[in-house]
């Protein structure tokens, strides 16, 4: 901290640091220290400051536009950010206004050259490129982060807002900005450097920018890092353009260099920049009069497109206004219908729509144990038809279930029909969230509603998962039933405590496990009881065989009775007994259901996991339980292999005292950007 001292400044490092020193380092400090001191001061600061975005920005003779660039990014409100320009040997003020507002300066070259060598000495976990001659608008940073995080991108680019009131101007930008969205799956492409943003791990990874390229570059970098990860033009930032090449060099040649690249990308071809005269600065092309008169002509000929457009637009926005007033509500309704087998859909939903419940009015359908828990805590419960699947001494009996299945599906259908159908012509919701619900989906497709996914299954038909071999044909039928239940939602939200690669084009992302506040909150110990978690009756002589571990206390849940047989005590459910007994375990015994494992991982206790015998989503949470370390999984019970799981909890300790606790933060903010981008 000497240079501060020798400035005798008190420094607050949220604000505009820059401004503040730099007036005093031009009095204390000859011009040949000053770099080497601004480097210092930016090194300090960044100690302090965690750094999240370096803004990189390529110059050569740019003292005209750099200063409102600059100021724009200044104006932002948000911190963490470090702005560094690459200058190509500048002949004018560019490096000495660059300096003068605290900004890192490297050397540069060509655009490629100058963004490879910004990022080399970039600390930013992102890396926004921009050109000299834009301007952000308000609160661009925040947004352009806020959607790149949301939607899971690895690299995007901004639409953009031209800084000129010309009806042609705008009408040219309107068209990329189309045009890129439109072929953003296709091919994506990026025109001009207008705000690209990538991560600095993928950039890295993808070798940074072609420098051999003179000419889309950009483009180039673009295509080759959605490759590896998803690409977007994002919806919700623009950035202003300057249209000085449209004033140097006239429409009707810009459209031409751009389009000729444009298509020779299509192609596959590049093109370099003495194919189109394009040149680094700018170089100027006289219009001759005819030149002029043709573009006066085609200005016309854009004025009455405009004015169409613009009608076409006001009728369109009328009937939205109309249909919006028509609902008459000020706030969004959201339809959560929920699968009522077992407790952990339920139990998900119970934290979720108690986070929600302040920001949307919301109505929850559900069947089975679900109903008697969501109908307890929450107002607008309604119960519908649902399944369930039929066990046989811990095994699933697809027969049976079918059978089951049959039997009841005219009823589910009609009562179904009377709540959810009904429910959902008469209240118009906006949106409606699955968590592994049949029905929803044909109301869904039926009314045109927005279907959101959310739940754990979907990691089998979403993500690489790994498996035991033996179980190849449990994961087919078990993917095929999956597909059944929610058919092409708007996006998979899937919650897991293992993480595999989401499937390429598949529009999921991935979070940690929705846990319960009260078990969050808790603090776990060890006692020398063993928690049984069952949910099967049929279960009932897998515990009793328990009892030959006379040395060992087991606290038996979920047989609905209170008794002490031996070492076995049964207890019925309470929620605050539950948790005590369950922090204060040293081990737990159970099938694979997600929800009670995720809740076992959180408060780091082993787990000895027997799923249910042709039931592959409690074989698959099993079988991650034991390839990460924090327990094992077994086909049948055993109570030799039981005893000498219990020996070797201190290794399974270890590896689950390695494990974060995450709060349920990140998926609470995924469904409510989801909710509102569906129900626009």
């Amino acid at each position: 901290m000497g240079i501060f001292k020798k400035l005798d400044l008190k420094v607050n490092f949220k604000l505009s640091w820059k401004g503040i020193f730099f007036k005093k380092i031009n009095e204390i400090y000859p011009k040949s220290k000053k770099r080497t001191i601004l480097q210092k001061l930016i090194y300090t600061k960044n100690k302090f400051l965690t750094m999240i975005i370096s803004i990189i920005i390529p110059t050569y003779n740019e003292e005209d536009y750099l200063p409102n660039l600059l100021d724009s990014i200044k104006r932002q409100n948000f911190d963490g950010y470090e702005v560094i320009v690459a200058d190509a040997n500048s002949t004018d003020r560019t490096r000495e206004i660059a300096e003068s507002y605290g900004c890192i300066v490297v050397d540069g070259g060509l655009p490629a050259v100058g963004r490879n060598n910004g990022a080399r000495v970039a600390k930013g976990e992102y890396l926004l490129f921009l050109d000299s001659d834009l301007e952000l608008t308000d609160d661009y940073l925040r947004n352009v982060l806020y959607e790149f995080r949301m939607e899971h991108l690895g690299i995007a680019i901004t639409k953009m807002k031209p800084m000129s009131d010309k009806i042609e101007d705008k009408i040219f930008h309107d068209f990329a900005n189309y045009f890129m969205i439109g072929v953003e799956k296709i091919k994506p492409h990026g025109a001009g450097c207008y705000g690209i943003i990538t991560k600095k791990s993928l950039h890295d990874e993808c070798g940074g920018f072609d420098e051999s390229l003179t000419f889309g570059e950009d483009t180039d970098y673009i295509e080759r890092l959605a490759e590896k990860e998803r690409f977007r033009v994002l919806r919700n930032a623009r950035i202003g353009v300057s249209t000085r090449r449209l004033e140097e060099e006239g429409i009707v040649t810009l459209i031409r260099q751009y389009g000729k690249s444009t298509v020779n990308d299509f192609l596959g071809k590049r093109t370099d920049a003495a194919d189109l005269n394009y040149n680094f600065g700018h170089g100027h092309e006289k219009l001759t009069t005819e030149r002029m008169e043709g573009i006066a002509k085609r200005t016309e000929q854009l004025n009455q497109v405009k004015k169409n457009y613009d009608k076409s637009v006001d009728i369109v926005k009328t009937a939205q206004d109309n249909l919006k007033k028509s609902h008459n509500r000020d706030r969004k309704v959201v339809f959560y219908c929920v699968c009522g087998e077992g407790m952990g859909h339920s139990i998900r939903t119970g934290v979720i729509v108690d986070r929600l419940k302040e920001k949307y009015d919301i109505y929850i359908f559900t069947h089975g144990n679900a109903y008697n828990y969501l109908s307890s805590k929450f107002d607008n419960v309604f119960k519908i038809g649902g399944f369930n699947t039929v066990y046989i001494n811990n095994k699933v009996d697809n027969v049976k279930t079918l059978v089951s299945a049959l039997k009841r599906n005219p009823q589910n259908m009609r009562s179904s029909y009377d709540e959810l159908y009904k429910k959902a012509k008469e209240l118009s919701p906006d949106v409606i969230v699955t968590d592994f619900e049949i029905y929803s989906t044909y109301v869904s497709k039926l009314l045109n509603i927005p279907l959101i996914s959310l739940d754990n299954m979907h990691i089998i038909t979403q993500a690489d998962i790994s498996y035991p071999q033996n179980q190849r044909l449990e994961m087919l039928k078990a993917k095929a039933v999956i597909k059944t239940y929610v058919v092409k939602p708007k996006i998979h939200i899937i919650t897991s405590f293992f993480y595999p690669k989401v499937r390429g084009n598949h529009h999921a992302v991935i979070y940690p496990p929705i846990i319960r506040e009260d078990i969050l909150k808790l603090e776990p110990t060890e006692e020398d009881h063993i928690i049984v978690y069952q949910t099967s009756k049929e279960s009932v002589k897998l515990v009793k065989r328990l009892k030959a571990l006379k040395d060992e206390k087991f606290i038996v849940y979920g047989f609905n009775k209170e008794e002490v047989d031996g070492n076995l005590t049964y207890k019925l459910f309470n929620e605050d007994v539950f948790y005590d007994d369950l922090a204060s375990a040293k081990a737990v015994v159970c099938n694979g259901g997600f929800t009670f494992i995720s809740e076992a991982i959180t408060l780091k206790k082993p787990i000895y996991s027997v799923p249910a015998k042709g039931n592959f989503e409690q074989v698959l949470n099993g079988y991650y339980v034991q390839r990460l370390g924090y327990g094992e999984y077994h086909e049948v019970m055993s109570v030799n292999r039981l005893a000498k799981f219990l020996k070797k909890l201190p290794k399974y300790q270890e590896k689950l005292s390695q494990v974060k606790k995450y709060n349920n933060d990140g998926i609470i903010k995924e469904l409510i950007y989801r909710i509102e981008k569906y129900s626009k």
